[in-house]
């Protein structure tokens, strides 16, 4: 029986000279693979140009069994981006962020509310004209609320320190050492203060921006098992620090 999914393209690999694989984040049954042709023939429903990366597609596949990848018959976009795969910035944070999502998402099940969140940001981005150089940083601090490790911010005193360990603020530096000094730790509420219509408003300069996505980065590898360093996060530090 097929099944038809909306989902957020994360990923694709090679499989064999006729098939690729395509990681994609769906509404339906949250992270799933399938298999595409790795090029197009003229009776191909699927084409293999719709899955870049944080596109938002569906798909139509057979995905009764568990145990074998299940082939998409057929493709096409749910929403089309319009400035996303053409503008260098917002390609840069696309990438990125679909190699970040790739791994945060691997095992992760249906989730509505998460599905929507990354839905509706991805739209953001795409219709945003200017300033936008913090999406990314705004973008991950609030994909933690969906993952269970968002910052206690109601207990935050000036002076505090951040416990990135147990994502708490406390008066005095943890004794496991993993922290943040106390002005780093009031980044960390300004950051929860953003969100992508005022974040042009919180100014950062290049070393700033650069020391707020290596600590994101330590967060979530803090908090999530065997994430890996990422290739694309050189390139998202040299177009935005």
């Amino acid at each position: 029986m097929l099944q038809r999914l909306e989902g957020v393209v994360l990923h694709v690999v090679k499989y064999s000279d006729k098939s690729n694989i395509v990681h994609i984040y769906t509404r339906e049954n949250g992270s799933m693979s399938f298999l595409i042709p790795a090029a197009r023939s003229r009776k191909s429903l699927v084409n293999g140009v719709l899955f870049r990366p944080l596109s938002l597609v569906e798909v139509e596949a057979d995905v009764r069994s568990r145990t074998a990848l299940p082939s998409v018959k057929e493709a096409r976009l749910a929403y089309p981006l319009e400035s996303v795969p053409y503008d260098p910035y917002k390609l840069g944070i696309a990438m990125f962020l679909a190699e970040f999502l790739s791994h945060a998402l691997r095992e992760e099940g249906k989730n509505e509310p998460l599905f929507a969140y990354l839905s509706s940001s991805i739209r953001w981005l795409d219709a945003c004209r200017a300033d936008f150089a913090n999406f990314h940083l705004v973008f991950l601090i609030r994909l933690s609320r969906f993952l269970g490790f968002y910052p206690n911010l109601e207990d935050y005193r000036e002076g505090d320190w951040f416990d990135m360990l147990n994502a708490c603020f406390v008066p005095e530096k943890p004794l496991h050492g993993m922290s943040l000094s106390p002005e780093e730790a009031s980044h960390i509420c300004q950051l929860a203060r953003m969100n992508y219509e005022t974040m042009f408003l919180f100014g950062m300069n290049r070393l700033e921006r650069q020391r707020c996505l290596s600590v994101m980065m330590e967060y979530y590898r803090l908090h999530l098992p065997d994430f890996p360093e990422l290739k694309s996060f050189d390139v998202l530090k040299e177009l935005f620090g």
